[in-house]
């Protein structure tokens, strides 16, 4: 566990894990999300636009499948929709194999290294059922002491199930773990789950975040401490 001691209050903070959400964090896969989607929306006749993408940002495939065919005035069964679901993600998975480790963002590796030296856990909090596949092919997956994603948990965020469970998973208590996320439904889970955050974004969107940087890059052990 890090500390660092405020003198003056002569209280002391911890910082004993970083949770990471996946998605525009460490890599940006909103643009295979989004043409996976959108292939899938014009299928059914209608258009799917990036302002739309962005809108399903933190939610899940099944939530995200909803939210679409509404937007569509498209209605189908559970057994159609549960077919439409695995076809967008046949199509999604296609283009996530062949990722590489180029893709990943600006100064996630440092920070995950330095995290490593410093001792401090890390773990994935994030919706998708295939962050380990993602994890993989960028070379990532063993800077990573938990993964929690869709294949563990059913609420979607804001719900705080995937950053909970990932705290208790590592063993450490919430209020120690600061998640780093880019979406305004990660920051509400983090915040009812009794975690700090970092926001990747913009300080308008993320303006209830405990720090908001543009990319990791710009984090240090140091700043993570002083949150």
């Amino acid at each position: 566990m890090n500390e660092i001691v405020n003198h003056k209050s002569k209280t002391v903070n911890t910082l004993s894990a970083c949770i990471f959400d996946l998605d525009g964090v460490i890599v940006d896969t909103a643009v295979y999300h989004y043409q996976a989607w959108k292939k899938l929306a014009n299928e059914l006749g209608f258009d799917f636009t990036e302002a739309d993408n962005e809108k399903l940002k933190g939610i899940s495939r099944v939530k995200s499948l909803e939210l679409i065919l509404e937007w569509g005035g498209v209605v189908k069964d559970e057994t159609e929709r549960h077919e439409l679901a695995t076809r967008k993600n046949e199509g999604y998975l296609e283009m996530i194999n062949k990722m590489t480790p180029d893709e990943i963002l600006p100064g996630v590796k440092d920070l995950l290294e330095a995290l490593k030296a410093a001792g401090i856990k890390t773990a994935l909090g994030s919706a998708s059922k295939n962050s380990a596949i993602i994890l993989k092919n960028t070379g990532l997956l063993s800077y990573f002491d938990v993964i929690v994603d869709g294949n563990m948990v059913s609420a979607s965020k804001p719900d705080p199930e995937v950053f909970v469970t990932g705290a208790k998973l590592l063993g450490v208590d919430p209020a120690s773990c600061i998640v780093l996320e880019d979406a305004i439904a990660g920051v509400e889970a983090a915040k009812a789950g009794g975690m700090k955050v970092v926001g990747i974004g913009a300080k308008e969107v993320l303006k209830d975040a405990d720090l908001v940087v543009t990319g990791l890059n710009e984090l240090t052990i140091e700043k993570l401490l002083k949150i």
